[in-house]
């Protein structure tokens, strides 16, 4: 059984995530996607809204989802919470009468989907919610990569408090014929020690794009960086798939 991930149902986890997951190459990249006229988008996995209310701030009309009811309490208090529609649901479980311009997937949170079913669910949900000219973009960490050497081990967090906080990551299991990382952040607040346990799957680039297209979607371009270059297998760290109904 998967462990249930800390960071996403434990109030005090999900208040400090954004301090660990603000990154601004990603969201300028998605906000890029939408262009400047109003646009409707839904962000599959949107944690705390990070990316959501910073579309809503530019008028965009915007719907997020997320299973983790401890991080959309976060979300719904963004400065422009109140103009987004959360939704507690799944990628793979999200449905609404609704058809999106732009269907996003951020935050490395299609690495979640730990079987092809789950793969294939969400990829279809994304077509099915797709209007006709719609984009469904998603980012997957490339498997090629040694992401046991690259991944940071330590990192310090100050709290909007000015409260310290030691966050260590640990790998705890590697599967590589499933792709399967299970690791542990353990974060000491001082007066407590409280540990995420995680589990990401790396599919490899031709596994998502035979589930894809096995889902109703075709593949539109797929960049290896933030900035937009293209792919590359053995070097790129990111797989950025930009997907249209097929």
């Amino acid at each position: 059984m998967v462990p249930v991930d800390l960071h996403y149902t434990h109030p005090r986890l999900a208040g400090i995530y954004d301090l660990g997951n603000a990154g601004a190459e990603d969201r300028d990249f998605y906000l890029s996607l939408a262009g400047d006229s109003p646009r409707d988008i839904l962000d599959l996995g949107c944690g705390t809204g990070l990316v959501c209310d910073a579309f809503a701030a530019r008028g965009h009309r915007v719907t997020g989802a997320d299973p983790a009811r401890a991080m959309l309490d976060v979300a719904q208090s963004k400065p422009h919470g109140a103009s987004v529609e959360w939704v507690e649901a799944t990628a793979e479980g999200f449905r609404s009468p609704k058809r999106f311009d732009l269907i996003i997937m951020t935050g490395h949170a299609f690495q979640v989907l730990l079987t092809d079913a789950q793969v294939a669910q969400a990829l279809a949900n994304m077509a099915a919610h797709l209007k006709p000219d719609g984009l469904a973009v998603f980012e997957s960490r490339n498997p090629a990569i040694d992401w046991d050497r690259v991944w940071t081990r330590e990192r310090r967090l100050e709290a909007p408090d000015g409260s310290r906080i030691l966050a260590s990551r640990r790998i705890i299991s590697f599967d590589p014929d499933a792709g399967l990382i299970t690791f542990a952040w353990d974060y000491d607040f001082g007066d407590a020690v409280l540990s995420s346990e995680s589990t990401l799957r790396f599919l490899p680039h031709s596994r998502i794009m035979h589930l894809a297209e096995q889902s109703g979607l075709a593949c539109a371009d797929v960049l290896g960086d933030w900035d937009g270059a293209p792919f590359q297998p053995g070097t790129s760290h990111e797989m950025i798939f930009k997907f249209r109904r097929a």
